[in-house]
């Protein structure tokens, strides 16, 4: 128990970790809180620092899940690693080391699912950009995106497998994401949410 325990924190302290503040901070001298939206995630560092700090930012917190996830195996611990993944989740939008004021839960949720479903990661990211091409919303996107994932996992245990460890994390996951995306749910009624100008 002791040894579950400390992989839960180990994984919330993984999750913590602030790549946007780090990144901007180190090659940039800018602390992405103070611009855009506020958010310490790949989509404000992509707007505050371009294409290629947003990159390794959202790189970064994709791995940061994926690393978390592995714990169980790396620590040969009997827990599942889906329910280790959130708490580095976790971790992100509310890091020990930025404040508890972190990201959105996207990139993180899909190093997650990367971890233990990479065919799920990459059909989840495809939706993601499709939709992305389409509406040109970040926000919208990645909300769309996990809904697709939630019907993913529905359909592998209807008609592959049984996962039920994979449905309720899904779940958990995506409610975290539309949870952080409320005030991008409202802007997006009311119109004034920004658009992507780069696809």
């Amino acid at each position: 128990m002791t040894e579950i325990i400390m992989i839960m924190i180990l994984a919330y302290l993984l999750g913590s970790i602030p790549s946007g503040l780090i990144i901007g901070k180190v090659f940039y001298k800018t602390d992405i809180r103070k611009h855009g939206s506020g958010n310490l995630g790949g989509t404000n560092t992509f707007r505050t620092l371009g294409v290629k700090a947003g990159l390794a930012v959202t790189t970064a917190d994709i791995l940061k899940g994926t690393l978390a996830a592995s714990l169980p195996v790396l620590f040969s611990a009997d827990i599942h690693p889906l329910l280790i993944g959130i708490f580095a989740v976790i971790g992100h939008m509310y890091p020990l080391f930025a404040g508890f004021r972190g990201g959105k839960a996207v990139a993180t949720s899909g190093g997650v699912l990367l971890f233990y479903t990479p065919l799920m990661f990459l059909i989840v990211l495809l939706i993601f950009f499709m939709c992305l091409y389409i509406t040109k919303y970040v926000s919208l996107s990645s909300m769309l995106a996990g809904v697709s994932a939630i019907v993913y996992a529905v359909v592998k245990c209807i008609f592959y497998e049984w996962d039920t460890p994979l449905i309720i994390v899904v779940i958990v996951l995506v409610s975290f994401v539309f949870y952080r995306h409320r005030s991008n749910i409202k802007r997006i009624f009311n119109k004034t949410e920004p658009k992507i100008k780069w696809l």
